[in-house]
């Protein structure tokens, strides 16, 4: 009875297929879990122990709407010094609950019943439903694994309508490890002007970057204006659970940002935003440690999946591999449950991603050295027991890969 009353719209929303996987498994104590992106490494002790410290003070309280004003000065001078963006902390950064909540006040803010949101896909999961629960339509748009899974200004072009308000991207990329260069976004830029799109940026993953440096879209010239650029603590900073990410655009369009997250949140955890504090301040070279650890594994793990006969790029970002498992025979939620029943690894189908993520899997690395070096005997395991017109399929791990848990950055 009680079901009548939930909106239709909200009924008829699948379930997070990562959370699904995830969900299932989560006591499995053999499992080796590379389906949920949640770096393995323990926040820095002076993070923590700033923290603490300002709990035993009983600084348990709100704060201002917008966040700590010291907090929004902090991210105003990082965002500065390491990617060149210049805002405001003021009047143009919210401190919010998670990137979630910062994506979810954006597209409330700029997204009315029928306006189209264009969306890369392979893309986050959260992505379509945001925009659907927003009153907005989703147009996803196919990037292709032989083009780096980018954005084309091409494909860019051929999804614009008189409908179109606000494309939602996403470098680097999740779940691919793609990125995009200076150059490959001032084509995208020009379209979003032409047309008088906005532009939102999910950039919580800019730290890790490995190859060259993060270049965000709104550091281009007229870009800031039309761009809400995205970020959080999570990823980098390894502070999955502390819930703090923040938003950043021009000033009319944080104001009306602000009014949501006052109704809707308040204000960020106040602990979470003191150790996000501190790790701007003591932090920043173990933020560098761990994107030196994610780069070894990335190197190592995906020349493994390469080996066992999962064709995957490189990626040049996040901590995410993208193998395709076309080959086999088997959908990508046929493989993921498979490999999960099978051989006790979790990964998640590329198919929860978008119609552009279906043939491949999306691996986490980072899980740890040793974990990472099990999942790709386990992997192996199970590509050798498949069989292909009658006939096992070729595998052979190098042996340097039976050495990788050990491993030490």
């Amino acid at each position: 009875m009680s079901g009548e009353w939930v909106r239709q719209d909200v009924r008829e929303l699948p379930p997070s297929g990562i959370r699904a996987f995830f969900e299932q498994c989560a006591d499995d104590k053999d499992l080796i879990q590379l389906g949920v992106g949640e770096p393995d490494f323990r926040v820095p002790e002076s993070v923590r122990k700033a923290c603490i410290s300002a709990l035993n003070r009983g600084e348990t309280g709100y704060s201002s709407n917008a966040g700590l004003p010291e907090l929004r000065q902090e991210i105003a001078g990082y965002l500065s010094a390491g990617f060149g963006l210049s805002y405001d902390p003021i009047a143009e950064i919210i401190v919010t609950m998670g990137s979630s909540e910062a994506l979810d006040i954006a597209l409330r803010t700029v997204i009315s019943p029928g306006d189209e949101v264009i969306i890369p896909s392979p893309g986050y999961v959260a992505y379509a439903p945001m925009v659907t629960l927003s009153g907005g339509t989703v147009i996803p748009v196919e990037v292709k694994g032989e083009e780096g899974f980018k954005l084309t200004a091409e494909a860019l072009r051929r999804s614009i309508t008189p409908r179109t308000k606000a494309i939602i991207v996403n470098y680097p990329n999740n779940p691919t490890g793609a990125v995009m260069t200076r150059r490959d976004w001032e084509p995208i830029a020009e379209l979003a002007a032409r047309h008088n799109l906005i532009v939102i940026s999910d950039e919580v993953y800019a730290e890790l970057t490995y190859s060259g440096q993060h270049f965000s879209i709104a550091a281009l010239p007229g870009m800031k204006e039309r761009t809400i650029v995205i970020s959080g603590f999570s990823k980098a900073f390894a502070m999955t659970g502390w819930r703090v990410g923040y938003s950043c655009a021009s000033g009319e369009l944080s104001s009306a940002m602000l009014k949501i997250h006052q109704y809707t949140a308040m204000c960020a955890p106040v602990p979470g935003q003191i150790a996000a504090l501190e790790s701007l301040r003591s932090g920043l070279k173990a933020k560098d440690r761990m994107k030196a650890a994610f780069d070894a594994r990335r190197t190592l793990f995906v020349e493994g999946l390469n080996a066992i006969g999962l064709p995957c790029h490189m990626p040049d970002g996040a901590f995410y591999a993208f193998p395709s498992v076309a080959g086999t025979g088997l959908t990508s939620e046929q493989f993921a449950l498979r490999l999960l029943s099978e051989a006790g690894v979790a990964v998640v189908p590329g198919s929860v991603f978008g119609p552009g993520g279906e043939g491949h899997v999306r691996c986490s690395y980072a899980a740890s050295s040793g974990q990472l070096a099990e999942a790709l005997r386990r992997i192996g395991r199970f590509m050798a027991s498949l069989s292909s017109g009658g006939h096992p399929l070729n595998f052979k791990l190098p042996d340097r890969f039976l050495h990788f848990e050990r491993l030490s950055v």
